[in-house]
């Protein structure tokens, strides 16, 4: 299977301070990784730092044979990733519309699409982010980097905060642009038995560093090894 993403001995942060220690990993083209981890170690930073928006200290990053690590943040976007931050990153002074408009790129995600993805964003089409609740500001984040069209698509805690039917209908949405569609995806999620049984690949953090790496399956039917990796039972 061909190789979309290639991470090696990767150390990174914010400032002088180091976060991720030679993190080291890889993805092929068509597949998902669920990146778990407890609290504070290094998740987000990683999904930083391949949209290039933390200090890099070591180690390479390529996509699709691209240097990724010698690009700013937005040939980074060009390059072919698409980003969902925590912040969501709308512009709330926008209509839904204009939001997908202003980024849009050539590709087979169209904002129509994204339309027939989200429907509440079809019924909110002239409406501005400040209008928009959390849930479909989300989808309205996930439909912006869709637009972009990108060869990899990274979700930093996608299902955070939202109400329990907005989940499924998130969930069913990322299942369908990544199992259906063929998308590849980084999900970083503290729900991770509802991530993994999506996924194809599962990668565990601690500290900084890579302590598990296997396919998702045989970690999702593993749960004591996940409450040992987790130090939770969800």
């Amino acid at each position: 299977m061909t190789e979309l993403l290639r991470v090696e001995n990767l150390s990174a942060g914010y400032d002088e301070a180091v976060i991720l220690d030679r993190v080291s990993l890889s993805l092929p083209a068509g597949e998902t990784m669920a990146l778990l981890g407890r609290n504070g170690t290094g998740k987000t930073t990683l999904i930083n730092t391949l949209a290039g928006a933390t200090r890099q200290h070591g180690g390479t990053i390529h996509l699709a044979g691209a240097e990724l690590h010698r690009m700013a943040s937005h040939q980074r976007a060009a390059a072919g990733i698409g980003w969902v931050p925590q912040e969501r990153n709308i512009f709330k002074s926008l209509t839904v519309h204009e939001n997908l408009d202003a980024v849009a790129r050539p590709g087979p995600w169209t904002i129509d699409r994204v339309y027939e993805l989200f429907p509440r964003l079809a019924e909110r089409r002239a409406n501005l982010g400040t209008q928009l609740s959390g849930g479909e500001q989300q989808m309205l984040a996930v439909g912006r980097a869709l637009v972009v069209n990108p060869r990899l698509l990274l979700l930093d805690e996608p299902l955070e905060g939202l109400a329990p039917i907005i989940v499924r209908e998130l969930l069913g949405a990322i299942a369908r642009i990544t199992r259906d569609e063929g998308l590849s995806a980084i999900i970083v999620e503290q729900h991770p038995k509802a991530i993994l049984a999506i996924s194809h690949r599962a990668v565990v953090l601690d500290h900084g560093t890579v302590v598990h790496a296997g396919a998702a399956s045989e970690l999702l039917a593993a749960p004591k090894l996940l409450e040992r990796l987790l130090g939770v039972a969800r």
